[in-house]
């Protein structure tokens, strides 16, 4: 696991560079290295996880004309190992990254066919005309952003926003719609982010850059990889699966809510690793939804060892501008300060890896707003608006109201949701299930779930494994009948019969409840939170931006006062959140009119 960036055909001064990989740090403290030529870099802060003495990024063979570097785990390199040594390879480590060069000699741009894990990779072939790829795994695991100078022909990448904005030539501009596409979906969806010209590389894609063609990101079949196939019913290959990404050099522990998903996955593991070390946040004094006591209870039943971290929600506003800076734009779910403080404690403890149950909604069917659309559906009642507004910090008919004059203005029509992502929903193949799972792991969990573990985890040097995000489990998962995912009100309905004689009856009888912080009855007066947020939402400041409306903000507060209700909370967490992120990151210029983006992905 690391951080990795870079550019191609452009000139980066070599102090500018240390400053990229500065930026990074805190994801790789073991080790940097970074390859420089004349008019490209690509460089790499390590966290050793496989093989701890090995693994100097970047990776290249004996022949030097191929530069790799990896952030994520390959977890069959031991098989491509082998194979690899068949054809005439040698390898001087066992380090899992250290494969890639000569299977990319070997495979060109199909190497990633050939490879089961979570990554993000940058090749510089140098062999003939320089080429730069770029390729992120089938689930967008692990993120890669980038600034694309179509103008100059100049490439520049990094695992991280802070670190990609100190490339000097890479402009901090942010796009207009942000704050609309934020509200509507808690963070941007697809390529976009909240900088106009700061994009991700969306799941499942091969970026090429040449000097005679330019970028083309092209998007890989789901069906293209011949890696990660495992065969039987979910718990064997969940059970296989977590096996596998209990494979390291370093300490491996469990991250335990107390709900369906991580609670099989700590169970699972603990039959490999019977001193599991299980970790659950929660939080100092007593709140609505408190998980500790399912948390313990499959602990205990799993003969796992628990450990409790409390968050005291008094350090909030301590936490908030860290966990928004490691982003690096803002996410609107109120458990990324849960999960920056869990993470920093599993590293306090002695970990490096941690495995969770993250992914395990999106494919088997776990979220009500999935249930209420696929039970209307079948009904023949309508379903596509009240789904997206459960997708939102507050509905479509009331995120208007918030916003100045000037800002509606200069709004105008753009989407809030990529078009290519609602097509989806509207008219994509399969069930309504189908259709909404789809869209669901292919937008909706790179960008707010995978994104958002992946920054806040490595903030503090732990690298997470997700084994329901495995393809072998993802494939079982889409092959499942929709009445085996939702039906008769139920969810999940396969995970659960695969859980059933392996978790306590209590956590499978429990009803489910989002893992998050309780914001709505920590904001409220008398508490940091909500002088903090009275602060930083201030009417001279909202004016002085110009997108928010102060009278529409001072509503809220009114509101939450007197009445404390979930959306308003919500909504004022998010608006917070915007407005740390926007101080961090520079006040905005006068809204811009909208334009489309000009890189399309095929």
């Amino acid at each position: 696991m690391c951080r990795i960036y870079g550019h191609f055909n452009a000139v980066v001064p070599s102090d500018d560079l240390a400053r990229v990989g500065k930026l990074q740090l805190h994801g790789g403290p073991d080790w940097q290295g970074c390859a420089i030529g004349p008019t490209w870099s690509l460089g790499s802060n390590r966290l050793a996880v496989m093989d701890p003495a090995g693994g100097r990024q970047p990776y290249r063979p004996a022949s030097g004309a191929v530069h790799v570097v990896l952030n994520g785990e390959i977890y069959n390199h031991n098989e491509l190992r082998n194979s690899l040594g068949a054809s005439g390879y040698r390898f001087t480590d066992r380090c899992d990254g250290s494969v890639l060069p000569a299977l990319y000699e070997l495979y060109g741009d199909a190497f990633v066919d050939h490879l089961d894990g979570m990554y993000a990779i940058a090749v510089l072939d140098l062999r003939a005309e320089p080429r730069l790829v770029l390729a992120t795994d089938h689930l967008g695991m692990k993120p890669l952003f980038y600034h694309w100078d179509e103008r100059r022909g100049a490439l520049y990448f990094s695992s991280e926003i802070p670190a990609l904005l100190a490339f000097p030539q890479v402009p901090a501009d942010r796009w207009t719609p942000g704050l609309d596409a934020y509200l509507a979906t808690r963070t941007p969806f697809g390529e976009r982010t909240m900088f106009r010209d700061v994009s991700v590389l969306p799941p499942a894609v091969t970026a090429v850059c040449d000097l005679s063609r330019g970028l083309r990101v092209g998007r890989r079949s789901p069906g293209a990889s011949h890696a990660g196939h495992r065969d039987g019913e979910v718990r064997d290959v969940l059970r296989q699966e977590v096996d596998a990404l209990l494979e390291a050099d370093v300490p491996v522990a469990s991250i335990t809510s107390g709900g369906l998903d991580s609670s099989l996955v700590t169970t699972l593991a603990t039959g490999k690793v019977p001193e599991l070390h299980t970790f659950n946040i929660a939080y100092t004094g007593t709140w609505p939804d408190d998980e500790r006591h399912f948390a313990r209870a499959v602990s205990d039943h799993a003969g796992a060892r628990y450990h409790q971290v409390e968050l005291d929600p008094v350090r909030l506003p301590e936490l908030l501008p860290h966990v928004v800076r490691h982003l690096g734009q803002p996410n609107a779910d109120p458990i990324t300060v849960s999960s920056y403080a869990l993470f920093a404690a599993v590293r306090e403890a002695g970990f490096t890896v941690a495995l969770t149950g993250d992914g395990a909604d999106e494919a088997f069917g776990g979220y009500r707003r999935m249930r209420n659309a696929a039970e209307a559906a079948a009904a023949g009642k309508p379903w596509y608006e009240d789904y997206l507004d459960e997708l939102a910090v507050l509905p479509a008919r009331l995120r208007g109201r918030l916003y100045t004059a000037d800002y509606a203005a200069a709004l105008g029509a753009a989407p809030a949701i990529p078009q290519e992502a609602t097509g989806i929903l509207r008219s994509g193949p399969g069930s309504v299930l189908d259709r909404i799972t789809s869209f669901e792991l292919g937008y909706r969990l790179p960008a707010y779930h995978l994104r958002r573990v992946d920054h806040l985890s490595m903030a503090s040097a732990v690298e997470v494994r997700l084994p329901f995000c495995q393809q072998s489990v993802v494939r079982q998962a889409l092959r499942l009948p929709d009445r085996s995912r939702i039906h008769g009100g139920a969810v999940k309905r396969a995970l659960y019969g695969a859980a059933r004689g392996v978790l306590p009856d209590a956590v499978l009888a429990r009803e489910k409840q989002p893992f998050t912080l309780p914001v709505s009855a920590m904001l409220a007066p008398g508490w940091p939170l909500w002088d903090y947020a009275r602060d930083l939402l201030a009417a001279d400041r909202l004016r002085r931006a110009g997108e928010i409306d102060p009278r529409a903000v001072e509503r809220l507060f009114a509101r939450q006062a007197a009445r404390p209700d979930g959306t308003t909370a919500l909504t004022l967490w998010a608006l917070l959140v915007y407005e740390i992120w926007r101080e961090q990151f520079g006040s905005a210029p006068p809204p811009a009119p909208y334009r489309e983006h000009k890189v399309v992905v095929s």
